[in-house]
């Protein structure tokens, strides 16, 4: 269970929330333009865009939860539970497994549009990472200052929305999502009006009661609808520190809290929060024990190296005494 959101002040700025019930203990990896992406349908790239993310690195291959590009391209893979659907080979298609759909589509693209025309020619297949870590069902939300995307790979075929929202969240699929937005339509960030009935002396007695009906649970339909409400109508001023702060307070109203959701004999929680300002590369997260802003610069390495460069994320709460 997941969220992500593409907002954009004066520079553009992109991130998500990882919740689940346990870690594999990612780090913010940084692939420089000359580490050598072999892909499973035989394809290698030897020099490619420069990426910045999390993820999951195995036998020194990152698994990517969510990136950017040194083009300012961003990519994150959501859970997608009993919908994703990753067929056969195709001919006539490029075959990319779903684990390597994030580097295959960053390292080569420098914008949506030019994403666009790759889409058309993929093929996601249902092939494994290895024996231990079969393939996750997730859809994808891609985005850059100009627009945003959102793919699904489903039964029908691979399925590519327009996200004017710039949200996403896990089931149902996209369209739904949307479309239960309509249910939504009446709130505001202003102070409601008695259209009620015109013959009760009905009146506001708090603040913010033109939100009343946001959805407050932690359900996936329920994040979507928050985040997109609290994005639309979210006011930063234009400087780094108040967009990236402005951005983590956006993705704390659907942040998962230790009790809340429990899974078997643990619970879900927001393992790390993420916002890359795309533009110049910059890398912000906390995790659930640390609520201080930590930061990875990727123009402060160097992007022409052909190894993985890594950051284990900073788990414990850094608090500041002032006596």
């Amino acid at each position: 269970m997941c969220t992500a959101i593409a907002y954009k002040t004066k520079d553009f700025y992109f991130g998500r929330t990882l919740d689940y019930d346990f870690s594999y203990n990612e780090n913010v990896v940084i692939t420089p333009r000359n580490y050598k992406f072999d892909f499973v349908n035989g394809k290698r790239i030897e020099n490619h865009y420069a990426l910045i993310g999390m993820a999951y690195v195995v036998g020194d291959y990152p698994l990517y939860y969510d990136a950017t590009n040194e083009k300012g391209l961003s990519m994150a893979g959501l859970n997608f539970v009993g919908n994703a659907y990753y067929g056969n080979w195709l001919r006539d298609k490029d075959n990319v497994a779903s684990f390597e759909f994030i580097p295959w589509l960053l390292s080569q693209c420098a914008t949506v549009q030019e994403a666009r025309v790759m889409l058309d020619k993929i093929n996601l297949t249902s092939d494994a990472f290895s024996r231990e870590l079969p393939p996750s069902q997730l859809h994808w939300m891609l985005a850059d200052k100009s627009e945003t995307l959102v793919v699904e790979s489903v039964k029908e075929g691979l399925k590519i929305y327009d996200n004017p929202v710039g949200v996403l969240t896990n089931n149902p699929p996209f369209d739904e999502q949307s479309f239960n937005l309509n249910n939504y339509m009446s709130l505001s960030a202003k102070e409601p009006e008695n259209t009620f009935c015109a013959d009760l002396p009905l009146y506001v007695y708090s603040r913010g009661m033109g939100a009343l009906g946001l959805p407050g649970d932690l359900s996936s339909q329920s994040r979507f609808v928050r985040a997109t409400f609290v994005k639309l109508n979210s006011i930063a001023d234009e400087n780094e520190t108040d967009s990236v702060n402005q951005f983590f307070h956006i993705l704390s109203s659907v942040e998962q809290q230790r009790g809340c959701c429990r899974i078997d004999d643990g619970y879900e929680i927001t393992i790390y929060s993420s916002c890359c300002n795309s533009d110049r590369g910059i890398y912000y997260y906390t995790t659930y024990g640390n609520h201080q802003i930590s930061a990875v610069d990727m123009n402060k390495e160097n992007l022409n190296d052909n190894t993985l460069i890594k950051y284990p994320l900073l788990m414990g709460e850094q608090i500041k005494f002032q006596n």
